[in-house]
């Protein structure tokens, strides 16, 4: 039997999916070189690409046929140079004959703008319905830990999501599901 996924798995953008911080560290417009996977060039070549392990993690919540959704919530000073990362970066296939597919389509919710991570989660729950325990989040500030005040099962990651982390936060939000029995 496989194990319950949560219905929503949300990722902060910058030091969580990429190494930067989109609105200070690079300079737009950004391009692609060809079809480069997984990496984007700002104004000055600077590149700008999800961390190891975040295109399989995609390429996994995606396989969920749309049982699992996927947000970015982001609060950032950039919000439009942060989208259009997303649009151009390109998520290689997990299998060979597979096509590589830009990043964005992996996303149903985009919460990216400035301020509290609670009115992004307030927005997808009202856009969803989803139910806050339903929910993970992935991210490397601390202060974000504030939605755990709505339910939200948050997960600290210092150095960016990989697979261990992923794998650790699945089991935290698995482990609050049973303490709620």
């Amino acid at each position: 039997m496989t194990a319950r996924l949560p219905k929503l798995v949300a990722f902060d953008l910058d030091y969580t999916l990429w190494d930067l911080w989109i609105d200070t560290h690079v300079t737009g417009p950004f391009h692609r070189n060809k079809n480069t996977a997984n990496e984007v060039l700002d104004k000055y070549n600077e590149p700008i690409k999800f961390y190891k392990d975040v295109p399989q993690i995609l390429n996994r919540l995606r396989g969920t046929q749309g049982q699992v959704k996927v947000a970015a919530c982001s609060r950032t000073d950039a919000p439009r140079l942060a989208r259009q990362a997303l649009g151009l970066l390109l998520v290689p296939p997990e299998t060979k004959d597979g096509e590589l597919r830009p990043a964005i389509d992996f996303f149903d919710h985009l919460e990216i703008y400035p301020g509290s991570k609670l009115t992004h989660f307030r927005k997808i729950h009202e856009a969803t319905g989803i139910p806050y325990s339903e929910m993970l989040f992935f991210d490397d500030e601390t202060r974000n830990r504030e939605v755990e005040a709505l339910g939200v099962t948050f997960r600290l990651v210092r150095r960016g999501v990989n697979d261990s982390e992923f794998e650790k936060g699945l089991e935290a939000w698995r482990k609050k599901q049973l303490d709620h029995q």
